[in-house]
């Protein structure tokens, strides 16, 4: 079998037996059909000829863009390895490869990076900005927005967000949430976002599904259809220039800022990563990490002799 057609049939295996996104699957086959070319440049015409030189000199290729295609960052040059690692490991359990040429291949290591979470004063002052649209794209906005901070959901968990799945029983209400996979968690919500989705509920989604076919999605645009990921963005980059935050904001923004801000309130990092949906605590403990200005004022605050 052709590397194309073995690729053809992994990313049919992560669409259909793992459930990935059609997001995360554009990921994937972006990645290696680099792979491929670059295997192709090398007169490899099946998977279980590659060594695993083949594949430390592809990571190389990542990093400096010497096979002609861009040269990536050290995340991204990650995520590209996972995929290569992920497919030969399939290749191998059904049977094609006799070894798996990545099994000792490790992504080059890459500097932690400190999540960007805005302050809750900037928080608040965005969801008045929501608010400021016009007539029921401004309830609809702000109830987004309240989901988004409210639940730490991904931008593509919250437009994927159904009516059924949003549980406003005043006693635990709650959202369900399908994460990557199709994982589903079910995340509390406070009363604000409580308030706004009521608001919208009532009085401005009937309107906008009026305008469509029907839809049993929660968030809709004007024409009655399902907000997109692409529209969404949007209603948050129009509700922070009218709300004047000059900080940079997107959905995972929110979502950094919703993790940050509960950690800071005392809540346990394993909460925490089960609210986000995350597979590893290694993965939440990111937000754990201290800048070094909060190492500053820590220990102006604290030590003995820092005065002085």
């Amino acid at each position: 079998m052709s590397p194309q057609d073995a690729l053809s049939e992994y990313l049919a295996h992560l669409g259909v037996e793992r459930g990935l996104s059609e997001h995360t699957l554009a990921a994937y086959r972006r990645d290696l059909e680099r792979y491929v070319g670059f295997l192709s440049s090398r007169g490899i015409t099946a998977l279980d000829q590659v060594v695993e030189r083949d594949v430390t000199d592809y990571v190389e290729a990542l990093r400096t863009g010497s096979d002609g295609g861009s040269a990536l960052s050290a995340s991204s040059t990650n995520r590209a390895v996972v995929a290569v690692r992920g497919w030969h490991r399939f290749e191998v359990r059904e049977g094609r490869c006799p070894t798996d040429p990545a099994a000792g291949v490790r992504p080059p290591g890459g500097v932690k990076r400190l999540p960007k979470a805005i302050a809750l004063e900037d928080v608040e002052r965005l969801l008045e900005g929501a608010s400021a649209a016009e007539g029921v794209l401004g309830l609809r906005d702000r109830a987004l927005v309240e989901v988004l901070y409210g639940t730490g959901a991904r931008i593509s968990e919250a437009v994927g967000l159904a009516v059924d799945d949003v549980d406003l029983d005043r006693g635990a209400p709650s959202v369900r949430l399908f994460g990557k996979g199709r994982k589903e968690r079910v995340v509390p919500i406070g009363g604000y976002a409580v308030e706004a989705l009521e608001a919208y509920l009532v009085r401005g989604r009937p309107v906008l599904a009026g305008q469509g076919r029907g839809t049993p999605t929660l968030f809709l645009n004007q024409r009655g259809n399902p907000l997109s990921r692409q529209s969404a963005w949007a209603v948050l980059q129009a509700a922070a220039e009218r709300a004047g935050v000059t900080a940079h904001i997107s959905p995972h923004t929110l979502r950094h800022s919703y993790a940050t801000h509960l950690l800071a309130g005392g809540a346990d990092v394993r909460v925490v990563q089960e609210l986000l949906g995350h597979a590893s605590v290694t993965t939440t403990q990111i937000y754990t990490l201290v800048t070094p200005d909060t190492l500053r004022e820590v220990y102006a605050a604290s030590h003995p002799r820092a005065l002085g």
